[in-house]
């Protein structure tokens, strides 16, 4: 039923570079300060959570602000990723994110620019049935 992604040979290189920044904002070698998530993101960044609310950037970088404040303990199992290059130095990540009891389709809109990566867009949504 779930198709097979590939990406193509020539993006791989950009695929390994994505892969190592997901899932977004939980990789302390790219940052843990508000400022350093607000470098990551696009000024007009918007996320969509597992939830099916809608985040403003602000809104996101308030609550990493707060997370990042206490001791960050987490587990979990990024894989299945896929790249697919949507307009010239615009590219669509997708991965599947296992964390505990909890199974999401994450996708990451990002953009190369010559400030580095920047996020644009996020969401993640929950796979109903994949624990029964």
């Amino acid at each position: 039923m779930e198709p097979t992604l590939t990406t193509e040979p020539r993006l791989l290189d950009i695929l390994e570079e994505l892969r190592r920044r997901e899932p977004i904002f939980h990789r302390p070698e790219f940052g843990t300060t508000r400022a350093d998530f607000d470098r990551m993101m696009d000024a007009n960044f918007r996320e969509i959570g597992a939830s099916g609310r809608c985040y403003s950037r602000d809104y996101v970088l308030d609550v990493l602000e707060e997370r990042y404040r206490g001791e960050i303990v987490e587990h979990f199992d990024a894989h299945d990723f896929h790249c697919l290059e949507i307009a010239p130095d615009h590219y669509l990540l997708t991965y599947t994110l296992q964390q505990e009891a909890r199974l999401t389709r994450r996708a990451t809109l990002w953009r190369r620019s010559a400030d580095g990566w920047k996020i644009l867009y996020h969401q993640g949504t929950v796979v109903a049935d994949a624990l029964t």
